[in-house]
Parts: C-alpha cells; structure tokens; sequence
C-alpha cells in the first residue's frame, strides 16, 4: 500500500460543541496537496478551510462554523447544499452505530455488501431525519495498519524488541499513512459519505481503533516502544479524522483539555450525551485512569434534567463471564482469546471498577427528573439488559453493533443467552437481567444492525433496525 491510494472525501461533519443554542461545527476535507481549500458557506458567511494534517501526498483539511441548534438549516460547499436538521430543542431523532468494519480484508470487501446497513440508514434519514449521528467505537478496523513494516508486522505476538530511533520514525510514517488510507477508504464510501455530510456526528473509540485488544493485552507489549507508535499515531489519526482535531485544539466538550484521557460530554434541552474514553487510560487492571474519573464523579454531581445517554463502547450491562475466563484458561489454544473477556466490565480483573460505574450511573439515576441509559457496541450483536433502579426504575443497556461487521454464529448468540440465564448482581439488590429485544424471543440477535432513540413530547425511546428481521417495536426509555 502506498500514499496514492487515499481517497478524497468531505464534507464529513463533525459536532464541536453545543452552546447558546448553536451547533458549533467542523467540516473535514481530504484533497491531493496541490488542491485549494475547500470553502464552507454557512449563515450567510463563508469560511476557508484551514490545513489540519499532512500525509504526503493528501491534505486533510478543516473548516469550523456554526448553525442554529433551534432549527433546521444547511450549508454549502462545493456546489452542493447539505440540510441539516439541526433542532435538539423539541422531538427529535438519534442515529448510533458501532462496528463499522472487520478485522481482516476490510478495506476488499465489495461496498454494497459492506454497507448495506449504511444504505438503510441513509433511507431512515430521508424519510425522518437525524439531528445526530453517534458513534460508539470501531469506526475503523486498523488491526491491519501494522502489517508491511519490519518492526510491526506480526504485531502483537510479535515485534522488535530493541528498535533504532530511525527505525521507529519509519514505523511511524508507515502507521499514519496506513490509517490516512483506511479512513479515506470508509469515508469515501458512497453510503457512509452521504449521511456523514449531513449529520454532524460525535464518536468515541475503542480498541479497533487502536489495534484489537488494545489495553487488555500484556504491558510488555503496550508499553513496548513499538506498541506506543502504534498507540500515538492511531490516537493523532483519531482526533484528526473522528474529532476533526488536533492536541492543544480539544473543543470545549472535552473533559480534559490536555488529552489525558478522551472523554466528552455534551448538553442539549434535557438531554446530555456522555462518553468516557475507555481506552486511554486503560490497562490490564483498570478500564478508567484517574482523569477519567474525575470527568464521570464531576458529571455524576452536575444537575441534568431530562436523558443522560452515556456511550460505554463495552457494554456496562451482561452476563456472567466469569465462567468463560475460567474455560479459557483451562482449554487448550483458549488463552489468545482472553484479551477479548478482558476488556468487558464484567471480567474478574475489573469487578471493583465495574462496580464504582454501575453505583455512579445510579447517583445519577435517581435524581428527580433525570432518566439514564447506556448505549454500547463491540459485541457484534444486537441485544439489551435493564439493572435494577432505586424505587423500582429500570436503568437500561441498550446495545447495537455492527453496522459493517457481520455477524457471528447464531450459536456463539445461543451461548450468550444460555450464560444470561445465570443472572447477575454486582450491586446487592440490583440484579441484572439481559432481556429479548421488543418483539422478539432471543436474548442476542446475530445480525447486522444499528439504532434509533426517538423523543417524541419529552419521551425517550429505542428501535433497533436489523439486517434480516428489520425494525423492532419501540422500547420505551422514560420513566414515569
């Protein structure tokens, strides 16, 4: 692979924050070095796109500007008008998708199978718009990006020990134009393009993003000088291409705007979405470093009426798995698979921190007039649990993923659900129940998929649109 096969792309629309009733927005470009800057028309002003990152020959390029947050608008570019809907005052609706790739022979996949659910959601948006666009980890399948290069290619069962600086300087021009590829890749991609010119998203990352198992794998390997240009470089392509952003450039919706850790929070009329970075700051001990919480007990004490979504990209809510790690350590040929239990909050290595997480979204669970819900991915799933709440409400764990990646078995779904029958209560008296989603009998739908959250007159609710069996009935999300 190399630096003439990056894709133009853009507009991809990216929320910088939410203030005063305005969208505050960024507006990425991907264009050969000779191209001039594109230039955004918006609200009467036009804006000229300013040079964000280099990789060789491609320019990624950003344009900031703002749009009423009341109502809907557009912007223009190139000829072309975008409508935006714009309006988080009133009934509006959300879009949240995760997964979106596989780990081997993403990039030469055929694009209309690849994207098929890309194409449903872009149908779902013409019909009924989305004010946003959510995205909850694996936008990108980078497990490949170290492949090709003398230091990395058989990362992680496998690396240079002892590397020269000017060794790693190549592994780093290597990385960054492996990552420029694959995301000039998805985002040139004719069905993810169109909806990402007119829904300004927000994303949070996970492993994929990184290299799988990212965190989870053995400190030898993470903290070795390869696995941090790996971390380094997948952390500056994920500002620059998910968050249209740069270190000592974090918009105000960040928690930390050194970039300690990555986790956001954004407000709207009785709604906030947060979303702690899981990744950062992760080791084989711990899923949030210091940082991290501190942003998560500072939104925990902070008055929020209306709905908290917060985007855990792992599941806060599952079955027992304690099981499973036992049987991976015992079985034979098992273990490379242990990484993959590791990084749930359930395993036995993170049950005290998983605890603090569920004791902290019941803080904000029962405060007067605040509802709270988590959305997550990464399990390749469809599926969804409720925790018992304080006063008998339901805290809901609603799961979509993937909206690229295809299915697993049906057996390994039949697995889960025989485990979710073992129930389970980190918190005494709040018992965790994984439940069928509406409509349906099994407990994990193996199939393609993403979601819908709807508030319609101040009431919040789920669908899930799945690849075969289509979209679900509506699962109320608001308490009385």
């Amino acid at each position: 692979m190399n630096e003439q096969q990056c894709h133009p792309f853009g507009p991809v629309l990216i929320l910088d924050d939410l203030a005063d009733g305005v969208l505050h927005l960024s507006a990425l470009f991907l264009t050969e070095p000779a191209a001039p800057p594109p230039t955004v028309e918006a609200d009467g002003v036009s804006v000229t796109a300013s040079r964000l990152s280099e990789y060789g020959r491609a320019t990624v390029w950003r344009a900031r500007f703002s749009l009423p947050a009341d109502r809907p608008s557009s912007y223009a570019c190139n000829g072309e008008v975008f409508e935006v809907a714009g309006d988080l005052s009133g009934d509006l609706r959300l879009a949240y998708v995760s997964c979106n790739g596989e780990e081997t022979g993403d990039l030469e996949r055929e694009g209309s199978e690849r994207n098929a659910m890309w194409a449903r959601l872009g149908r779902e948006h013409r019909e009924r718009p989305f004010a946003l666009l959510l995205h909850g980890g694996d936008q990108v399948y980078a497990d490949e990006v170290t492949r090709g290069h003398a230091l990395s290619h058989d990362w992680p069962e496998r690396y240079a020990r002892n590397p020269s600086d000017d060794a790693l300087q190549d592994l780093r021009h290597h990385l960054r134009q492996r990552f420029v590829e694959r995301y000039s890749a998805l985002y040139s991609s004719p069905e993810i393009a169109w909806l990402l010119a007119r829904v300004p998203s927000l994303m949070q990352w996970d492993d994929h993003d990184i290299c799988d198992g990212w965190g989870s794998l053995s400190r030898s390997r993470t903290g070795s000088s390869v696995g941090q240009a790996v971390f380094e470089i997948a952390r500056e392509s994920f500002l620059v291409f998910q968050q249209g952003t740069t270190d000592g450039d974090l918009p105000a919706r960040f928690g930390d705007p050194q970039g300690r850790h990555l986790g956001w929070c954004v407000r709207a009329p009785n709604l906030r979405l947060l979303a702690p970075d899981l990744r950062s700051e992760r080791t084989r001990r711990r899923i949030v470093g210091p940082e991290g919480w501190a942003m998560l007990d500072r939104e925990a004490d902070r008055p929020a009426p209306g709905q908290t979504f917060v985007l855990s990209s792992v599941p806060l809510l599952g079955p027992r798995l304690s099981l499973l790690e036992f049987l991976m350590v015992v079985i034979p040929g098992m273990q490379k698979y242990e990484d993959d239990l590791r990084d749930q909050w359930q395993s036995r290595a993170h049950r005290e921190e998983w605890r603090r997480m569920l004791r902290l979204v019941q803080t904000i669970g029962r405060q007067d007039g605040q509802d709270i819900t988590a959305v997550s991915g990464e399990i390749h799933l469809a599926t969804r649990a409720t925790m018992q709440g304080h006063g008998g409400t339901p805290f809901h764990q609603l799961v979509a993923s993937g909206i690229a990646h295809r299915a697993p078995p049906a057996a390994w779904a039949r697995t889960l659900g025989a485990l979710a029958w073992l129930g389970e209560a980190p918190l005494p008296d709040h018992p965790i129940r994984v439940e069928p989603l509406p409509g349906l009998a099994s407990r994990y739908i193996a199939e393609r998929n993403y979601l819908i959250l709807e508030r319609t007159s101040d009431r919040w609710s789920a669908r899930w649109d799945l690849e075969a069996s289509g979209m679900t009935d509506p699962l109320p999300l608001s308490s009385d």
